[in-house]
């Protein structure tokens, strides 16, 4: 009656081979997420902030709500974007998403 289904056979001494190969799954799940995931997240951030340091006066920005202008003035967290003439608009710093290259807004 046993030809289709194989005993089972029980390991001698509980669990059998090296306690360290259990967890070599667990360490290459945790190796590939860093390098897939987080490591270039972390790279984006500093490619990010390294952006929003070197805005100057007059560039041209587009922040993450789609507002496009120019900047008139720079704080240590905000920056005033002139997004029509004599319409001006307080900003964070962070939410600048791109610098434009010059002449972009005229091109809108």
């Amino acid at each position: 009656m046993s030809f289709f289904i194989s005993d089972a056979l029980a390991q001698e001494g509980g669990a059998s081979g090296d306690p360290l190969l259990g967890l070599l799954f667990p360490i290459g799940l945790v190796v590939i997420l860093y390098f897939l995931m987080i490591r270039p997240q972390v790279k984006r951030q500093k490619e990010h902030k390294k952006m929003v340091e070197a805005l100057a006066k007059g560039d041209e920005v587009t922040t993450v709500g789609g507002i496009v202008g120019r900047i008139t003035e720079l704080g240590d967290n905000f920056a005033e974007l002139e997004v029509a003439d004599d319409i001006k608009v307080k900003i964070r710093r962070q939410s600048v998403e791109s610098v434009l290259p010059k002449g972009s807004i005229k091109e809108l």
